[in-house]
C-alpha cells in the first residue's frame, strides 16, 4: 500500500469516527430538546388588584398560590405568573411562617415572576398545557372584567387543556364563553367560595362585590356544589377543576397535575389543611378521629378547631349542626381558655335546652375570668335568660 493511500485511509477513518461523534452529539441534543418539549407547562393567574397588603384594595391569596407552586414544582411542572395588568402584584397579608409561603418565599424564580407578572393580553396561549387561577377577594375586582382571560380561558378548555381554579379564582370563569355561544360553566359541576362563607369571612369587601361568586355561578347555569363550611371540597370535570376554598387548594392542584397526565407525587398536609380534614371527620361523629387528636394533639391547631365551632354555631340551622360545633368546642375548650369561646358553648348548650350546662360554663366564665368585664357581663345577661 502506498503512503498516499494509507493516508486516504486514516483521514476517512477520522471523517468517518467525526461524523459518527457529531451525529451522537446532535442526536443527544434532538433528544434534549424532546424532554424539554414534553416538560408541562402550567400558567398561574393572580389578581392585580391588590394595593397595600390588602389593607387598601384586595388582592390574591399568598398562601394559595404556594401550596399551588410547590405542587407543581414537585411534580416537575414549569410555572409561569399572569394577571390582568401585568408587572408587580400584591398579596393580602399572609404568615410568613406556613411551610409553603416560607419555601416560595425563597424561590428567587418565581418570587422574580410576581414581580414581574405577564400581562394576560400578551400571553400566547399555546405555550401552555394548564391554567390554574388563585383566588382572594381581588379576584372578584379585576378577573371576571378581563376580556383577555377570558378569551385565553376559553382557547385552552376548547383545546382540550386542563384549567383549574380555587375559592374566589373561579370569579374568573363566570363570563367566559365557547365558541358555541354557551357559559363554559353552564351544565358541569363547578365549585367556589360559597355565600355563607361570604356572609362569615367576607364581611370587609363584599359589599362591594358586583355579585356573589356562588350567586352569579347558578345563574350563568353551574351545577353549584360544595361541602361545610370552610372545608375542603374540589368539583372535577374533565378539564374544569374547581375548588371550594383556601383549604381545598392542595386537592385543586393535585387534581390538575392528573388532568395534565401526571401521577402526582406523595403530598403532605401541612398542620392547617391537617386539621381542617379532621375537622370534617369530627363532624360526621368519627370516634377515630377524637382519638386521633386526643392522642396527637401537636398533629393539630387546636384553636382552629374550636373557632370553627364557633363560626358553625353561628352558621347552624339545625340541631345536629349545633350537637357538631358544640362538640367541637368543648373538645378544644381547656386548651383554648377563652372566655368568648366558653359563651359561645353556653348559648349551644342553651339552643339544645341543656340550661344546667349553659349555666355551669356560664358561672365559670364569671368565677375564672373576672377581669373579663364584657363577657362577665354577657354571661350574666344570659343567665337572666335561663
Amino acid at each position: 500500500m502506498s503512503d498516499t493511500t494509507a493516508m486516504r485511509n486514516i483521514t476517512l477513518k477520522l471523517i468517518i469516527t467525526l461524523l459518527a461523534m457529531l451525529l451522537y452529539f446532535f442526536g443527544y441534543v434532538s433528544t434534549s430538546v424532546a424532554s424539554d418539549n414534553n416538560k408541562k407547562t402550567v400558567l398561574m393567574v393572580v389578581s392585580s388588584y391588590g394595593v397595600d397588603q390588602g389593607k387598601t384594595q384586595p388582592g390574591y391569596e399568598f398562601e394559595e398560590f404556594s401550596k399551588a407552586y410547590q405542587i407543581f414544582k414537585t411534580n416537575g411542572i414549569a410555572v409561569e405568573v399572569a394577571s390582568p395588568k401585568g408587572g408587580a402584584v400584591e398579596a393580602d397579608e399572609f404568615n410568613p411562617t406556613r411551610p409553603a409561603i416560607a419555601a416560595t418565599l425563597a424561590d428567587e424564580e418565581v418570587m422574580g415572576q410576581l414581580r414581574n407578572t405577564l400581562s394576560t393580553a400578551n400571553v400566547k396561549a399555546n405555550k401552555y398545557q394548564g391554567m390554574f387561577i388563585v383566588g382572594g377577594k381581588g379576584a372578584m375586582f379585576d378577573l371576571p372584567k378581563d376580556r383577555a382571560l377570558q378569551q385565553l380561558i376559553a382557547h385552552l378548555y376548547e383545546q382540550e387543556h386542563a384549567i383549574a381554579a380555587v375559592c374566589h379564582g373561579p370569579a374568573a370563569l363566570v363570563n367566559v364563553k365557547l365558541a358555541d355561544g354557551s357559559y363554559l360553566v353552564s351544565g358541569k359541576a363547578i365549585n367556589g367560595f360559597t355565600n355563607l362563607e361570604e356572609k362569615l369571612f367576607g364581611k370587609k369587601w363584599s359589599k362591594q362585590f358586583d355579585f356573589l361568586l356562588e350567586t352569579k355561578l347558578k345563574e350563568r347555569g353551574a351545577h353549584f356544589e360544595h361541602a361545610d363550611l370552610m372545608l375542603s371540597h374540589v368539583a372535577i370535570e374533565p378539564n374544569l377543576i374547581t375548588g371550594q376554598n383556601p383549604t381545598s387548594t392542595a386537592g385543586t392542584a393535585l387534581e390538575l397535575v392528573r388532568q395534565l397526565g401526571i401521577t402526582p407525587k406523595a403530598y403532605t398536609l401541612d398542620e392547617h389543611d391537617r386539621t381542617f380534614a379532621l375537622i370534617s371527620q369530627l363532624l360526621v361523629n368519627d370516634t377515630k378521629a377524637k382519638a386521633a387528636y386526643q392522642q396527637n394533639k401537636q398533629q393539630y391547631a387546636a384553636p382552629l378547631i374550636g373557632m370553627y365551632g364557633y363560626y358553625y354555631l353561628e352558621a347552624a340551622a339545625s340541631n345536629q349542626q349545633v350537637e357538631g360545633a358544640l362538640m367541637l368546642m368543648t373538645l378544644t375548650q381547656s386548651e383554648i381558655n377563652n372566655p368568648q369561646l366558653d359563651l359561645a358553648i353556653a348559648k349551644a348548650y342553651q339552643q339544645l335546652g341543656n340550661k344546667h350546662q349553659a349555666k355551669v360554663t356560664l358561672d365559670n366564665i364569671i368565677a375564672q375570668h373576672p377581669e373579663r368585664e364584657s363577657e362577665k357581663n354577657a354571661a350574666l345577661e344570659m343567665m337572666k335568660r335561663l
